[in-house]
């Protein structure tokens, strides 16, 4: 008698990775929905932010500081409305959330493109810029959106691949809104209000969508997952109670410290709006693909997900947090090597690489090291107040980057040589370079994870790690 043989299981851990998605097929049509949805708004969001900086400045005659404040209302106004959005939510659910969020983002990107295209139409530069800050919330509802959605329309079982699949698909999307402002600017020739376009006809899309592919909100459970547990008849207290009794633990201040850390890594991807377009227009040349150069990081963030989280996944949650910062950290100095013209696309091509490497493995382990730190239960109460210092940080960067390009990347008048080809003939001392700007923020990013890392002891004290993470650190 034979016995039947055993299907044999996958160790190459990026098969066994790619091969967790196939628990989605238990999922319904809702899902899959708002995934297409998160790939069409994704593109739409990064289309617009990819070149905001240089739109309000080339199309609405806004200075480099003046750009880098509206830029900084925006994103300060996305970061408070995060505060308040998940109440919204929860009040108005999925559906009408989803409405709501792209209607007015389709009628705010209309009055845009409308102003930017008629030259004589009064305060057309004042109601740009309210347009782009009043998408602020928004822009948060859909955030908090998703979040919600991935959550109602999985099981328990297929919730970490659904999020997985959500993370996958927004980066895609963000790399094809960066691909479509060289795919206007530079393919297409057109001005860069066009780029609008793709932001108005990806919220049309996304009604379209949501009409047709959002019908059920209830939670979907699985065979046998029980109902939704009653609510609690404990009394756990206000959310300010909560808050208070929180700050009053020796274990959040640890935890506040280490984000205020990495506090210069996560500012980085902020430059990669705010310094890098306008530094790679008058360092490479009016003509420099910006699109395509902010395209490379969703790409490698999507590519290095599939490769490297099966692999990194055993190694210790600490550790990869900090030297994955320090990696990420590291990629300013790549910058700072003197370059010009077609020798900047070099440094900042290995720059992104360097980046989305220490990316991939820090940014993850953030959240897991904050899941472990934290005492049970209030997980999301630290995750929340982790936000304060991080909004400090934007505003700080975004108030202050139109300074620094005035500084070290500056924009010299019509008629005269730019800054690249002053550059190429020497004329500019190295401390008044882009070099110094990017060797300064690279100091400032690296100093936070080496200390984190030699004070490890302290950071780690009382954590309570899942337990591959546990061992992986022993």
């Amino acid at each position: 008698m034979t016995q039947a043989a055993v299907p044999a299981v996958p160790t190459n851990p990026v098969t066994q990775y790619l091969r967790g998605f196939a628990v989605l097929k238990e999922t319904r049509l809702e899902y899959w929905g708002l995934q297409v949805i998160n790939l069409i708004d994704s593109a739409a969001y990064m289309s617009l932010t990819a070149i905001a900086v240089v739109f309000l400045s080339h199309d609405f005659g806004y200075s480099d500081v003046h750009a880098g404040y509206i830029f900084s209302a925006f994103t300060m106004g996305v970061t408070i409305s995060l505060f308040f959005t998940g109440f919204l939510t929860d009040w108005l659910g999925i559906r009408r959330t989803l409405y709501i969020s792209m209607l007015a983002l389709l009628g705010l990107r209309v009055l845009m493109l409308v102003v930017a295209l008629q030259p004589a139409f009064p305060y057309r530069s004042q109601i740009a810029a309210a347009a782009l800050i009043a998408m602020a919330p928004f822009i948060a509802m859909g955030v908090t959106m998703y979040q919600a959605g991935n959550r109602r329309f999985t099981t328990d079982r297929s919730r970490g691949a659904g999020f997985n699949l959500w993370y996958l698909t927004m980066n895609a999307g963000f790399f094809v809104g960066s691909m479509s402002v060289d795919l206007v600017r530079k393919l297409l020739s057109l001005p860069n209000a066009y780029i609008l376009v793709v932001g108005i006809v990806g919220s049309a899309l996304c009604v379209v969508c949501t009409y047709v592919l959002v019908r059920n909100e209830e939670q979907l459970r699985g065979p046998d997952e029980p109902p939704a547990p009653a609510a609690a008849a404990a009394r756990r207290g206000s959310p300010l109670e909560v808050a208070a009794n929180v700050i009053r633990e020796p274990v959040f201040w640890r935890f506040l410290v280490l984000v205020f850390l990495l506090l210069g890594v996560r500012a980085v991807f902020l430059y990669l709006h705010i310094l890098w377009p306008k530094y790679w227009l008058r360092v490479i040349g009016p003509d420099a693909a910006i699109g395509t150069l902010q395209a490379v990081n969703p790409l490698l963030v999507a590519v290095g997900l599939i490769v490297l989280i099966p692999v990194l996944s055993r190694f210790s949650v600490y550790g990869m947090l900090t030297y994955g910062a320090i990696i990420s950290a590291l990629s300013l100095f790549v910058l700072a090597i003197p370059s010009y013209g077609l020798m900047t696309y070099y440094t900042s091509l290995a720059c992104l690489l360097i980046l989305t490497v220490g990316e991939v493995i820090w940014s993850p382990r953030l959240t897991e090291y904050t899941a472990a730190i934290a005492p049970k239960g209030q997980e999301g109460t630290y995750l929340g107040l982790s936000m304060i210092p991080w909004f400090a940080a934007k505003m700080t960067v975004s108030v202050l980057s139109g300074h620094m390009l005035n500084v070290w990347v500056p924009e010299y008048p019509a008629g005269e040589p730019i800054l690249r080809d002053r550059l190429a003939a020497g004329e500019i001392p190295f401390w008044r370079t882009p070099s110094m700007l990017w060797l300064l923020l690279g100091a400032v990013a690296l100093a936070g994870p080496i200390i984190a890392l030699a004070l490890r002891r302290w950071f780690t004290q009382g954590a309570h790690w899942a337990p591959r993470a546990e061992a992986a650190a022993h």
